[in-house]
């Protein structure tokens, strides 16, 4: 009976491990990450996620609506942030997933074609993280699953200037792409299905802004010079680097998603109110919509950061526009455009860092963000209301420029920190002494989480202040 049993355990063994391997494995589970489903995923998820944040939190900073309700926030109070306002896991999930990408593109010669658009997007989700929160983690950032899980915090000059930053990644990924001569397509590019040069013009164009943004700081003229004779950039509403929202879930704008109580917190601005008001600017009809209590039809905007414990009448303010909600397919998560790259090329005119025609670029910058909003230019727009010479020329463009970018609320108040317009509010219950902030604080966890990098960081802030100078703006 002993020998029975050992017989059977025998083949119980044998019967277990013979082809043990092959049994066990998922023939339909994918051996390894395509990179064109991350990148199709990091591009939207990154533009979904910060259209919302830019337009719930960025454009209560940027002063382009105010909030009636749970606006903390709005009253400059933004280590609280509520319906909006906490960016860093947005930039720093989507920067992880990118470099899963860009490793993949360098480790096999099948996925070469994805290293361009990989280090174009670092480079992009970068320059917003360091130019919302200043110093940040980078280098050691996204080696979480290998190595280091509390990473340093890199300068914010480093982060732009340093081999591996942002000018380096655009330059490389400019490069790779030039280069590329394979055959295998670029999958998963929603911003321009594919098209390579598309991501150059793209790159390009991420130049121009990032070097006006640090003009401050260096001699970027030559740079500039180059880039706008070369003439290689975002040029037509057509080549803009954007993708389409949809009028159903699950791609709709998130605010049409929300609640309707969550939507009417959002009302006109008293600035923005004034600035279209002054320009008899017909894109507020598409913006917002004339207040209930109006017997005429008219807007009406609040000033920002009110006392929410005071009370205000819905009815008396202008809520904003059906394109926000009811009809989100005329609406883009917006990287950059034609528009705002004429902008910024008007502005490197005007100092001098270019030669071209201010006013041409300017006329070009305005006539475009009319066609991207869908709303016909009056005829007389450019000649009256919004002539360059009618006030400050810096001031009509980068007021132009703060109108065209009203989806992208943070990057209003990131010009603003950088230009000092447009002329923005002391807010109505300050809860930063009457100081606009100049950059967002870094957020609890990273106290807890990565303590003794953060802390390094914060005493480099005066306390983790919002008031203190990023790099590019001291």
């Amino acid at each position: 009976m002993k020998h029975i049993y050992n017989i059977l355990i025998l083949l119980l063994v044998v019967g277990c491990t013979k082809d043990f391997e092959e049994i066990n494995t998922n023939t339909n589970d994918p051996v390894a990450v395509q990179p064109s489903l991350l990148l199709r995923q990091v591009i939207y998820d990154f533009g979904e996620q910060m259209s919302y944040e830019g337009f719930t939190a960025g454009n209560l900073l940027g002063q382009y609506s105010t909030a009636l309700d749970f606006n903390l926030f709005d009253r400059h109070d933004l280590k609280s942030p509520q319906l909006g306002g906490n960016p860093w896991p947005i930039f720093y999930q989507n920067l992880r997933d990118n470099e899963i990408i860009l490793n993949l593109s360098q480790e096999n010669i099948a996925f070469a074609v994805y290293e361009g658009p990989a280090r174009i997007m670092k480079a992009y989700m970068a320059a917003g993280l360091t130019d919302l929160f200043g110093d940040v983690p980078y280098t050691e950032a996204f080696k979480g699953d290998t190595e280091t899980v509390t990473p340093v915090y890199d300068s914010q000059e480093s982060i732009y200037m340093d081999e591996g930053g942002i000018f380096d990644n655009l330059d490389k990924g400019i490069a790779a792409l030039e280069s590329y001569t394979g055959t295998i397509a670029l999958e998963g590019d929603i911003l321009f299905n594919g098209d390579l040069e598309g991501w150059i013009r793209f790159a390009n164009s991420l130049k121009i802004k990032y070097l006006m943004r640090v003009s401050g700081k260096i001699d970027v003229a030559s740079q500039l010079q180059a880039i706008a004779i070369e003439g290689n950039f975002i040029n037509d509403n057509s080549e803009n680097a954007i993708f389409n929202f949809t009028d159903g879930e699950p791609n709709s704008f998130r605010l049409a998603q929300l609640r309707v109580g969550d939507f009417n917190n959002y009302v006109l601005s008293e600035t923005m109110d004034e600035i279209l008001t002054s320009l008899n600017d017909p894109r507020i009809s598409r913006m917002y919509k004339p207040f209930a209590n109006s017997t005429d039809d008219g807007y009406n905007g609040l000033l920002n950061g009110i006392d929410a414990s005071a009370g205000v009448s819905l009815a008396d303010y202008s809520l904003l526009g059906a394109i926000f909600r009811e009809n989100t397919g005329l609406l883009d998560a917006n990287f950059i455009t034609s528009m705002e790259t004429h902008f910024l090329l008007a502005e490197a005119a005007q100092k001098g860092l270019i030669t071209a025609d201010t006013e041409t670029l300017y006329n070009t910058g305005v006539i475009q963000a009319f066609e991207y909003w869908q709303v016909d230019l009056p005829a007389d727009y450019l000649t009256i209301d919004a002539t360059l010479a009618n006030g400050d020329p810096l001031e009509n463009i980068i007021t132009q420029k703060w109108i065209a970018n009203s989806i992208n609320g943070y990057e209003g108040w990131v010009e603003y920190r950088r230009t000092g317009f447009p002329q923005l509010k002391t807010i109505s219950a300050s809860l930063n002494n009457n100081l606009i902030p100049i950059r967002m604080p870094y957020p609890s966890e990273e106290e807890a989480l990565n303590n003794a990098n953060y802390t390094e960081a914060s005493n480099n802030t005066e306390g983790n202040s919002i008031n203190v100078a990023v790099w590019w703006d001291e």
